[in-house]
């Protein structure tokens, strides 16, 4: 597989990562049935995808992207649907996750 296939897939895993967690939130600890599909339906293309985009990215680019990635989009969907404004350690925390993935995938150095 190409590298920008392994890209295509990784997107799709961010999207849907980002999608299943939201779900995660509006299921209520998994008592309503409907979000509670889709959030494990959603996990599962997640995981499918990440997998598959593992296999033209490096590991630790793809994980490090995916992870931080999916982290900031829920912080910000936790800031625009609940209101949930993290504190000056949770913004700062988010931002160091967000710096050390762009070093990592912007200069770090590995081979496939």
């Amino acid at each position: 597989m190409k590298p920008f296939t392994g890209y295509i897939f990784l997107a799709i895993a961010i999207s849907c990562g980002i999608a299943a967690n939201s779900f995660a939130k509006i299921s209520d600890g998994f008592s309503k049935l409907t979000p509670s599909v889709a959030c494990l339906l959603l996990m599962s293309v997640t995981m499918f995808s990440l997998a598959k985009g593992m296999s033209a990215i490096p590991v630790g680019f793809a994980y490090a992207t995916y992870s931080a990635t999916t982290v900031a989009a829920i912080l910000l969907f936790g800031i625009i649907k609940y209101n949930q404004i993290p504190n000056i350690y949770g913004i700062i925390g988010i931002l160091l996750i967000v710096a050390g993935v762009l070093i990592v995938n912007l200069l770090g150095n590995t081979s496939n």
